[in-house]
């Protein structure tokens, strides 16, 4: 129990994890669509305050889970309701709850049809994505990945595009099959592990035979591979982007794609060490994969959310990039662009969005040279498209500085195939944003076209500001990572053998 800090006082994780679900119960009660949007909204704001003092009295210093809860749940099998957070999860936990309220506020008359429902699968999904976070017990995380596919699925089959129930279910069963692999994984680790526990933090800590490592690291990848998602593992993503309601696009690009990239550093890395060391070349050259991939699919489409769907994958091939160079600046880097990607990217879902509401359409051709006429809508678009290649003072710029420097620290050839990723993320968002900003700026269709009301500046507005801080004041996220990434490293050097220690240290 030496890992974990206990919190003797507001029980703040299960607060974080029960209150939305509670409030899904409540909203059953309700009569009015109004309601249940002013409810939601309600619950999902009191939640993201709920979880700043997460950020206030974090203890930046020590590697350590804090804010811990620990209470007997299925004891003759060794299973505890555990939670915990450190410099990993905390970030993640934040980006989660402060984002819901403006995926609320963003579905307001975009939402028109079950609104009820919908918002009742919003708030089951919050609980969802805040359990995986904070779980710290391998049968209570594995419940919460599980039950998160549920209102996701949802979201996309009843509120979702034309094409809604291929892209719902082809989600469905890729997350599914790489939830049946991490079963398996869990049990493995669970026989293999003495005592038996299920306790993530313990199993770190075993040594396990060479051969245990890999099958579970191949488990375990094929997991969150699809999570990620990694290339080849890829093609459910452009499908569920583009069909799901606009706040589902914000929370797959936002969050959920995260979970993937947090289980390589929370499971792959810390658990096991050897079979990363030796799987991990292969890693990376899927990752530069992906990053190619992603931008040149990216440059030719037409539709936006299929552009911006593309990019992800090419974004989140930086970030299993930073985490498998195995050193600090890498894997911080990676850490941060988890963050970065989910305030961009969300942004841009809410942009296109908001093109959407008004043309009715995400052809580039249909939305060319709005600029003229909403000009604050201009603004917010620019300044995130900035963002989203990495223009120096944004906040991507220092996620994307890291894991390249810490890259050109480890393996400089392969980092190398990664900078064509900078250039096609610049060329086809420029692209995007000359049709839309200044393209056929005399284009008749945009006559009686108005620009961004009150609620819609309220939600761009915040990821506005993060993007500037993150650009130009990192230092204060970069503090809470710090001490859990080099512990991090510290397991995997310790764990995998001496030979991995040179390999690994900054």
């Amino acid at each position: 129990m030496d890992f974990l800090i206990l919190n003797k006082g507001f029980p703040i994780l299960s607060v974080l994890i029960f209150l939305p679900l509670a409030g899904a119960v409540i909203a059953l009660l309700l009569s009015s669509d109004n309601a249940a949007r002013i409810w939601t909204l309600i619950i999902t704001t009191l939640e993201a305050v709920i979880s700043l003092p997460l950020y206030a009295g974090f203890n930046t210093a020590t590697y350590k889970y804090q804010f811990g809860e620990r209470l007997a749940w299925i004891p003759q099998w060794n299973i505890h309701y555990t939670l915990g957070v450190d410099g990993i999860s905390l970030l993640l936990v934040l980006l989660t709850t402060l984002i819901m309220p403006f995926c609320i506020l963003a579905s307001w008359r975009y939402i028109a049809k079950r609104v009820k429902a919908f918002m009742i699968c919003m708030l089951i999904l919050e609980t969802t994505m805040i359990g995986v976070f904070v779980a710290l017990d391998f049968i209570l995380f594995y419940v919460m990945w599980e039950a998160m596919l549920i209102p996701m699925y949802m979201l996309i089959a009843i509120w979702g595009g034309p094409r809604k129930i291929y892209a719902s279910v082809k989600f469905f069963i890729y997350t599914m099959a790489g939830s049946a692999m991490l079963l398996v994984a869990i049990i493995a680790l669970y026989l293999a592990s003495a005592p038996h526990t299920f306790s993530i933090p313990m199993l770190m800590g075993q040594n396990y035979s060479p051969t245990l490592q890999t099958l579970v690291f191949l488990a375990f990848f094929l997991a969150f591979a699809v999570k990620v998602p990694m290339f080849p593992l890829h093609t459910w993503l452009p499908a569920a982007h583009v069909e799901a309601p606009t706040a589902g696009s914000v929370i797959l690009a936002g969050v959920l794609l995260k979970m993937g990239a947090y289980g390589f550093l929370r499971f792959c890395l810390p658990i096991t060490p050897q079979a990363t060391m030796t799987f991990m070349p292969y890693v990376l050259w899927l990752s530069i994969a992906g990053i190619l991939y992603g931008g040149f699919t990216a440059l030719a489409q037409k539709d936006m959310k299929k552009l911006i769907a593309y990019s992800s994958v090419g974004h989140m091939g930086f970030i299993t990039l930073g985490i498998f160079m195995l050193n600090s600046r890498g894997m911080e880097g990676a850490i941060l662009q988890m963050l970065n990607h989910g305030i961009t990217t969300g942004a841009l879902f809410l942009c296109v969005g908001i093109i959407y509401e008004r043309k009715h359409s995400r052809e580039l051709s249909v939305s060319t040279g709005i600029g003229k006429h909403m000009p604050v809508f201009a603004t917010f678009f620019a300044i995130f498209s900035l963002s989203a290649f990495a223009f120096p003072g944004t906040n991507s710029f220092v996620g994307e500085f890291l894991v390249l420097a810490g890259g050109f620290a480890r393996h400089k050839l392969i980092t190398a195939f990664a900078i064509p990723g900078v250039i096609l993320a610049a060329a086809y968002m420029l692209r995007m944003l000359q049709k839309v900003i200044w393209g056929g700026v005399n284009n008749p269709s945009h006559t009686g076209l108005v620009d961004l009301n009150t609620r819609e500046i309220i939600v761009l507005a915040p990821f506005l500001v993060f993007v500037f801080w993150i650009g130009l004041a990192p230092a204060p996220f970069l503090a809470v990572i710090h001490s859990s990434v080099n512990h991090l490293l510290t397991q995997v050097g310790t764990l995998g053998g001496t030979s991995a220690v040179a390999q690994i240290l900054p």
